[in-house]
């Protein structure tokens, strides 16, 4: 049981750890510039980087609250900034976003792949096996 409670802390390690290898290879290497909505992305995806590396390293389970609560309000961030890029009706409601616009795409893979797209696959993928991660606690408890 506790071998595949290790598992789902590492999984939520890798995955953050890939977004935010992502987010800084996109910034850094490709040079695009983050709006502002990408910045508190950011902010909710780069300590769960460091969360999970603890807790893994620690095998300390509870983490997974904090994970949970980083990822939801990371998830629903990201969702709302893939709406105003992908939906005319948010758009023209967006909110300035400073130097650059939030409604722009620096990527559009496949036609519906952006970056805020990547971030909401990786927070709801965090918070699916930490809602698992917290399941199983309970069940053996």
């Amino acid at each position: 049981m506790e071998k595949r409670l290790e598992n789902m802390l590492l999984a939520i390690w890798t995955v953050s750890l890939v977004a935010t290898a992502g987010s800084l290879y996109f910034s850094e290497v490709r040079g695009y510039i983050p709006c502002e909505m990408c910045w508190y992305q950011r902010i909710l995806m780069y300590p769960i980087v460091v969360i999970g590396a603890v807790a893994f390293f620690r095998k300390d389970f509870r983490a997974a609250v904090y994970t949970l609560a980083l990822s939801v309000i990371g998830g629903l961030i990201s969702l709302y900034h893939y709406g105003i890029q992908k939906l005319p009706a948010l758009q023209d409601s967006a909110p300035s976003c400073g130097q650059v616009s939030c409604t722009g795409a620096y990527i559009n893979w496949f036609g519906f792949v952006t970056i805020p797209f990547l971030a909401l696959t990786s927070f709801i993928i965090i918070a699916v096996v930490s809602l698992l991660m917290l399941k199983r606690q309970k069940e053996t408890n």
